[in-house]
């Protein structure tokens, strides 16, 4: 490799998402399986609490001049914060605040998540009722509040776990959508214009440079055809995707991102619940990562350095008992991986 990953001593972690409502029993959860060299410990997010604990509607009350409530067909602008912001701001502290109970003296890396601009922008609907995606002016004007309310958010977490070194993770599962015109209108008759490019990496380098000239970044999609190598482009220092759904096409550029010491976040453990004993053998759970490394003619020595072992997806739709079990397995899995890489 020519160059080294930010995320040295990260063997595993999860994606965001938790099951249930509890946030000190999510924040006791994520640190006791992935604190003291196990992996990286997160602001988990809670979403079966409702409406602003959802993925979109943390990232909602991050925005600064910038607010948003709940329709029946999901997120839409509002003119001033109305109860809906309120409330995903409220449900933010109180994981905030979890997190610092569970991480008093912690130093290692700890990661916090929020949706990207273009996820957001699919997912935010303007005063009509069509996604903000359709208006350039408008998703620059989302890009520019986001990355604000990032600053601010990171600061904050700074503030409360100083020994932390804190990673932001932008989830983008709409990312292909957007980039090959495949995001339907309101009616659903229709999709949008596919976005160029050269746009989309522009603004998600704006938006992942909130992190601070020294801060680490990695961007997160379970979607098929993760533009690996647009991420790169734009500043990301890890990729995280779903192992099961890479293919053959997109080989090249996962070789080349660990060759330009990119950290590949690798989603192989079921994200809800297994079958009895499907998470019985941490070697097989990261078998085919050693089949790619192999394929790639990657230096399996590089292995433990290179990636991060994670569930394939969120676990706000596991049991409790299976997200503590989930997590574990990953740490597991990792520790496999390091010490037989071959």
């Amino acid at each position: 490799m020519s160059e080294k990953s930010k995320f040295s001593g990260c063997p595993a972690t999860g994606i965001g998402s938790m099951p249930g409502g509890d946030a000190r029993e999510a924040a006791k959860t994520v640190t006791g399986s992935l604190a003291d060299g196990r992996g990286m410990p997160y602001l988990a997010e809670l979403p079966a609490r409702g409406p602003g604990a959802d993925m979109i509607g943390r990232s909602v009350g991050l925005l600064v001049e910038m607010y948003g409530h709940v329709e029946p067909s999901g997120w839409r602008i509002s003119d001033r914060p109305g109860r809906d912001t309120r409330r995903a701001r409220s449900w933010l502290g109180e994981d905030l605040d979890a997190l610092e109970e569970f991480t008093q003296g912690y130093e290692g890396l700890l990661k916090v998540q929020a949706v990207g601009p273009w996820t957001l922008a699919a997912a935010l609907e303007l005063r009509g009722g069509e996604a903000m995606l359709a208006d350039a002016g408008a998703c620059r004007d989302l890009a520019g509040s986001l990355a604000e309310g990032l600053r601010a958010h990171l600061a904050d977490v700074r503030r409360r776990m100083p020994g932390a070194s804190v990673v932001l993770q932008l989830d983008e599962p709409s990312l292909t959508a957007v980039l090959l015109g495949r995001v339907r209108s309101a009616s659903g008759y229709r999709t949008y214009r596919a976005v160029d490019r050269q746009i989309v990496e522009a603004t998600l380098r704006d938006v992942l440079a909130a992190a601070g000239e020294d801060g680490t970044t990695l961007v997160h999609s379970c979607a098929p055809e993760v533009p690996v190598a647009l991420l790169r482009r734009a500043g990301a220092d890890g990729v995280s995707l779903d192992f099961s759904l890479l293919t053959e096409r997109e080989e090249e550029a996962i070789g080349e991102a660990v060759e330009g010491g990119t950290q590949l976040f690798l989603g192989v453990v079921p994200s809800t619940d297994a079958a009895t004993g499907a998470l019985s053998d941490p070697g097989g759970s990261v078998m085919g990562v050693r089949t790619l490394w192999r394929r790639l003619g990657l230096n399996p020595g590089t292995l433990a350095e290179s990636v991060t072992i994670t569930p394939s997806c969120g676990l706000a739709g596991a049991s409790p008992a299976y997200a503590r079990t989930a997590l574990a397995h990953s740490a597991r899995a990792a520790r496999s991986l390091a010490d037989n890489p071959e």
